[in-house]
């Protein structure tokens, strides 16, 4: 591991500080688990595997406008 040095808000402090007390884990473990949780939100798997799993999630709903006749509509001619 490599030292690093940051500069947190009092409220973020604060923040860390209960969480630590209610967790029983170190802050320092705290602040590690959330970088490397957002990096892997931010990868490009991560996004893909999101945008795969809303694919088609609007198929079955039958209370949705008729999109295709809407988008029709705006079209200019």
């Amino acid at each position: 591991m490599v030292r690093s040095q940051i500069y947190l808000s009092e409220k973020a402090r604060d923040g860390l500080r209960r969480l630590a007390k209610t967790t029983g884990k170190k802050r320092a473990d705290l602040i590690r688990e959330a970088i490397d949780e957002k990096i892997e939100r931010s990868s490009d798997a991560h996004r893909l595997a999101v945008l795969k799993a809303a694919a088609g999630m609007w198929k079955d709903r039958t209370d949705l406008p008729d999109f295709k006749k809407l988008r029709a509509e705006w079209d200019r001619r």
